[in-house]
């Protein structure tokens, strides 16, 4: 795994991952995957994977072949005696910096030959022989990838943590702004939205973090992530007219239409434009466990957004700004009215949806006499310990 990537190029490994995640996908047809078998086999032999062959011939993806997976294991024993004699010699007739590069290398070998537990430990090696912050951070970076890969989500948030850590002593900018769209991803995957969104909006005009991704998938990310998290001024500020955005966001199919048409309030062509986009994040890894919880949070985004200009709207009118049926509408609303996501009622005789929008100020109100219980029980009970 490379640490750093050249612009449009995307890390092997997690390009690998990928097309293991759509070989697991049951809306992935059969055909695709005969394609993506082949694709992840190729990956598979010319980088002498053994272990992941290995599982993978076990859960029935790949066919085990005994021949095949021998031949990688002495190909792995060969080179890992050679890197050992090149560490041995480096320790022997070189300086510290050789040194470290013999270990760097192995760490690699094994990152490359996808030996998760080795790859840590020599990695962990290789950074007590690592002096500069950035060559660490280098190390961190290495590790990150290995966590996506595995999408192993305790070790990449602790290599976040250690990371951010080494930036106190030191290190330059271009290393933290890459670990800014590393942690945004992390947030995304562990349905952090808020987060993601502020990270991947700091990273825009700085993004160089290619390894991970293509720049306008970096934007699809950004673009999902601000719809639910950011209010309507900041989402024009930052997104709708950002011109990093503006230059790449038709290239995303239906992307453009999502964003514009919510913003326009043009609801109809929202839907539509949103449909399309639900088979992208149906096959993104990240985005495929939160799909359903994604789904509902857009929803609430933009019926709340309707309903902010009403004090009244009759159920017809809504249906008929949505492009869907009144029954449909009933039913959302509903649902998102009961979990108190949508502050409003349903008026079912007149066929008339009523807001109620919270007052802010009555809000605080309710909140401080609430803790003002709250406080006076707790001394009413200290108050009685006290006299016992």
């Amino acid at each position: 795994m490379d640490g750093g990537g050249e612009e449009g190029q995307q890390q092997p490994h997690l390009v690998l991952a990928h097309k293991l995640f759509l070989l697991s996908h049951p809306d992935v047809d059969d055909l695709a995957k005969v394609d993506l078998r082949a694709d992840v086999l190729a990956v598979v032999k010319s980088d002498d994977m053994a272990s992941l062959y290995e599982s993978l011939a076990a859960d029935g993806v790949l066919e085990m072949d005994a021949a095949l997976l021998a031949e990688m294991r002495a190909r792995i024993e060969e080179e890992v005696r050679k890197l050992d004699e090149k560490i041995a010699d480096a320790e022997e007739n070189l300086g510290e910096s050789e040194v470290r590069e013999a270990h760097l290398a192995k760490s690699l070998y094994f990152i490359r030959v996808g030996e998760k537990e080795k790859a840590l430990e020599q990695l962990k090696v290789t950074e007590g022989k690592t002096v500069a912050v950035g060559q660490k951070m280098d190390l961190v970076f290495y590790t990150l990838q290995i966590g996506l890969f595995y999408m192993d989500f305790d070790l990449i948030s602790k290599s976040i943590d250690k990371a951010k850590n080494l930036f106190e002593e030191g290190g330059d900018w271009e290393r933290k702004n890459r670990l800014k769209v590393y942690e945004g991803l992390y947030c995304m995957a562990t349905r952090n939205f808020k987060k993601a969104a502020s990270l991947f909006l700091d990273s825009i005009s700085t993004f160089t973090t290619y390894e991970l991704f293509p720049y306008d998938t970096f934007i699809f990310y950004t673009v999902l992530t601000s719809v639910i998290t950011l209010d309507r001024v900041s989402l024009k500020q930052k997104v709708v007219d950002a011109p990093e955005i503006l230059a790449v966001i038709g290239k995303v199919p239906h992307l453009s239409e999502f964003l514009n048409s919510l913003y326009n309030c043009q609801y109809k062509s929202f839907f539509i434009a949103f449909s399309g986009l639900t088979e992208q994040i149906k096959l993104d890894r990240y985005l495929q466990p939160h799909f359903r919880y994604y789904m509902r949070e857009v929803r609430i985004v933009v019926y709340s957004q309707f309903l902010e200009s009403y004090k009244s709207v009759t159920m017809e009118a809504m249906a008929a700004a949505f492009g869907v049926t009144i029954d449909f509408i009933d039913q959302e609303l509903s649902r998102f009215i009961a979990a108190g996501k949508l502050h409003c009622k349903i008026d079912k005789v007149a066929g008339v949806l009523e807001t109620n929008r919270p007052d802010a100020r009555n809000a605080f109100y309710q909140a401080t006499i609430k803790q003002g219980d709250f406080l006076l029980n707790r001394i009413q009970k200290l108050s009685r310990v006290i006299d016992l």
